[in-house]
């Protein structure tokens, strides 16, 4: 393969208009980008570099420290130094985050990606505050940011099934469990801010479902910011009255038969999982979710 069909391809990756894929390639090359300057410095003997960089990209603690480099509580979840941290992350990041984006848009993503993340870096900085000298002061990686998006999809299709190598087939909803339950019990065995920020995470994701649910959209903010279609939809949209509505439940159809339907599939979701559906059902809801 040479490097121009390479570019080409990266290229049309990136213009599927996902933004998982987005945040797959700014992970990875970061993650490139570090590694180079750490490579460079071992062989030249010089570590000033690699440090200062490092320095730049890491959320510091506690907070006195971080004040310094706010910066770092957005750029420490986009950086990795360790092969296998970045590969088990973007694993997931790839698995759950299209998982979430399939049900409930790409607009979503990157907002809950960040504010995930957010949550993470701000619960690491309280514990680093009020338990001193238990954790790392610094951190990096996007574990709490894709375990948010990891609880948002357990919480909104809890007996989703995947399946996973060895033990088969296995709800959401325990998937996730699982992993927030070994968080916990692996938080006296090291990495003490890192697990902590998983905490945080998974908290995010948890309660962003359930206050959508209740019809508030906590990364309409920033799904505002990102996007400029949303910003052109809602001044063409400013002078009509709308009943505020759960943001699960909108569809550009509004007949009763419509919103019947979905809300049937979506509590046949909730109780079955996904796969529960058949072939016409899934084509419906998907046609359903490009529309909005």
């Amino acid at each position: 393969m040479n490097g121009t069909s390479f570019q080409s391809d990266i290229r049309y990756w990136l213009r599927q208009g996902n933004t998982v894929n987005h945040l797959l390639f700014w992970n990875i090359i970061v993650f490139l980008g570090i590694n180079i300057i750490h490579l460079i410095a071992f062989l030249t003997k010089q570590p000033g570099p690699f440090i200062w960089t490092y320095d730049q990209l890491a959320i510091h603690a506690p907070v006195s420290a971080f004040i310094l480099k706010p910066w770092g509580l957005i750029t420490y979840m986009f950086t990795h130094e360790q092969i296998f941290h970045v590969l088990f992350n973007m694993i997931n990041l790839y698995w759950f985050g299209n998982l979430f984006r399939d049900f409930l848009g790409n607009k979503r993503v990157l907002p809950l990606y960040l504010l995930g993340g957010i949550a993470g870096g701000l619960l690491y900085l309280l514990s680093a505050s009020l338990f001193p000298g238990y954790m790392g002061y610094t951190m990096i990686g996007a574990s709490a940011a894709i375990m948010c998006i990891l609880v948002a999809a357990a919480t909104l299709m809890p007996n989703y099934e995947i399946g996973l190598m060895f033990l088969g087939s296995v709800r959401l909803k325990w998937l996730a469990l699982a992993l927030v339950l070994l968080g916990l019990i692996s938080i006296p065995n090291g990495n003490i801010g890192g697990l902590i920020s998983h905490m945080g995470g998974a908290l995010l994701g948890f309660f962003y479902i359930r206050i959508l649910q209740a019809g508030t959209d906590l990364c309409k903010p920033l799904i505002w910011v990102f996007d400029a279609n949303t910003r052109q939809e809602q001044r063409q949209a400013a002078r009509k009255f709308k009943p505020k509505k759960s943001p699960l439940k909108v569809v550009r159809k509004t007949d009763d038969s419509s919103q019947s339907r979905l809300d049937q599939l979506l509590d046949k979701i909730n109780e079955k999982g996904y796969n529960s559906l058949s072939a016409e059902e899934k084509a419906w809801l998907d046609k359903v979710s490009k529309e909005n």
